[in-house]
């Protein structure tokens, strides 16, 4: 295998692929003996697509997977999927008059987390993730099978300067709310509807200093226990479903 490709695997993983990617699947591997819906399915998506599935039995498939497999896997190229600047810009573009629901991740870098965080966007109906090319987690396996088929949904931008990038978007009248332990307004009480990106900091640092000051507001999740935080990806989407309910409303 080239270093420039890598193994995706799970079903809801493989079948996203198969659904949104498939010219960028090079190989798709099923469990030898296995039939089913699920696996079926998967077959009947590679027929359409013109793939000829391979079989192996577990053993084999182990060696290739570095998680559950569920007797799916695909070879791809690595970060496909992972889009430019000027497609962002493209993309803002095309969406005319409607506020855009935008999500900034500030180097998220544990994989889990990153597709915890685009399984979230999907479900919240985000019209694009942006995240800077550096410290931050590639669009990998991983990350695409704790995503469970998100991360061919949701379009991922990588920035080389998320400064500048904010900076764009305020220039676009897109209002920015940044989550952070000591924002002086609830979540729950900060307007957030209209035009507006959510700007999520990393796991240990939270937001950096230039990020937080591109930051129109800062805002906080109110806390009832004894624990002082929620990892990233729980915070990400309790924001999420925050703005989805107020702009829905």
């Amino acid at each position: 295998m080239s270093k420039q490709q890598e193994w995706v695997w799970g079903i809801h993983a493989v079948g996203e692929l198969l659904r949104q990617r498939a010219p960028q699947v090079l190989k798709l591997v099923l469990l030898a003996g296995r039939s089913d819906e699920r696996i079926n399915e998967l077959q009947a998506l590679a027929r359409e697509a013109g793939l000829t599935v391979e079989e192996a039995d577990r053993r084999q498939l182990d060696r290739l997977a570095e998680g559950n497999h569920q007797g799916a896997l695909a070879l791809c190229d690595v970060n496909f999927g992972v889009r430019s600047e000027k497609q962002l810009t493209a993309a803002l573009d095309a969406l005319g008059d409607r506020a855009p629901l935008i999500l900034v991740l500030d180097g998220i870098t544990d994989p889990h987390n990153f597709g915890a965080c685009l399984r979230s966007a999907d479900a919240a109906g985000v019209d694009a993730v942006i995240v800077p090319k550096d410290k931050s987690a590639p669009l990998n396996a991983t990350v695409r099978k704790v995503a469970c088929g998100a991360a061919e949904t949701v379009p991922v931008y990588a920035v080389t300067n998320l400064a500048r990038s904010l900076a764009a978007l305020k220039d676009r009248g897109i209002w920015l709310a940044g989550l952070a332990g000591e924002g002086a307004v609830s979540l729950t009480q900060q307007d957030l509807t209209g035009p507006l990106g959510i700007v999520m900091g990393s796991e240990g640092e939270g937001l950096r200093r230039l990020t937080r000051d591109a930051c129109d507001y800062l805002v906080s999740i109110p806390m009832a226990g004894s624990v002082s935080s929620l990892n990233v990806s729980v915070a990400t989407g309790v924001t999420l479903f925050e703005a989805v309910r107020q702009r829905s409303s």
